[in-house]
């Protein structure tokens, strides 16, 4: 029989953390803007700032901190993070909703579709720029 321990080990994956413990049961986030799955997430904080503030910060989990690592160097959409550190984007939108609400994260988000200029006016430019 196994014990109560080897319960929550895999051998080829490691420890076993359900994903709703990450997010504390949480399925949504605290945040109200809306992450879309190509919307970028960066950080401002300088790479030791952000160490600092890691380390006294004891309310962020490991995923928190890999999430801020990740966006440090160049902003990363949420789909590229969630890929990344192989978890569900439904997590990791929970866990960018913390990083916004706690100002360690700023969010940017595509245009829609409908606020971008029509494609003839576009041409009409281009022509008129060849024409200079």
């Amino acid at each position: 029989m196994s014990s109560e321990a080897d319960r929550w080990y895999d051998d080829a994956a490691g420890p076993v953390v359900r994903p709703y413990a990450m997010t504390r049961g949480r399925t949504s986030h605290a945040a109200e803007v809306r992450l879309d799955l190509i919307a970028l997430v960066f950080t401002d904080e300088h790479p030791d700032e952000a160490d600092q503030a890691g380390e006294l910060d004891h309310t962020l989990s490991p995923e928190h901190l890999d999430i801020l690592a990740t966006c440090r160097t160049e902003p990363t959409s949420v789909a590229e993070l969630a890929a990344e550190l192989d978890l569900p984007v439904g997590v990791v939108r929970v866990l960018i909703g913390d990083l916004l609400e706690a100002g360690l994260v700023r969010v940017t988000r595509p245009v829609p579709p409908a606020e971008l200029p029509d494609e003839s006016l576009l041409r009409e430019v281009i022509n008129g720029l060849r024409a200079l």
